[in-house]
């Protein structure tokens, strides 16, 4: 299990446990977090789930693969280094701490 801080825009932190195995964007569904819409429900078929990674963990997550990279190109403002899709993140023990701020809006 980790604990994960989602960031909404505004600025409004939410601190969770989400379990091993389930994603970065699940535990954020799950958990009712505003700011990350899933509308793929996961599939990494859009970039609703975007966020950009706190600097500190960027180098500490797994590298994008091609889909990830290709989606994130419909993101809102993404940034090259930090933006993420929450989707492809696969949560573990060494994700605990993990901080994400979400973009001003998905589309």
């Amino acid at each position: 299990m980790a604990r994960i801080t989602y960031i909404e825009y505004n600025g409004t932190r939410h601190e969770v446990d989400v379990a091993n195995g389930m994603t970065v964007m699940e535990g954020a569904r799950d958990n009712g977090i505003p700011g990350i819409e899933a509308d793929c429900g996961g599939a990494c078929a859009c970039s609703t789930c975007h966020v950009y990674v706190d600097p500190t963990w960027v180098d500490r997550l797994p590298p994008k693969e091609d889909m990830e990279e290709d989606m994130l190109d419909f993101a809102y403002e993404p940034n090259p280094d930090r933006s993420r899709l929450t989707c492809q993140i696969k949560v573990t023990d060494a994700l605990d701490g993990l901080v994400v701020q979400m973009p001003e809006k998905q589309i």
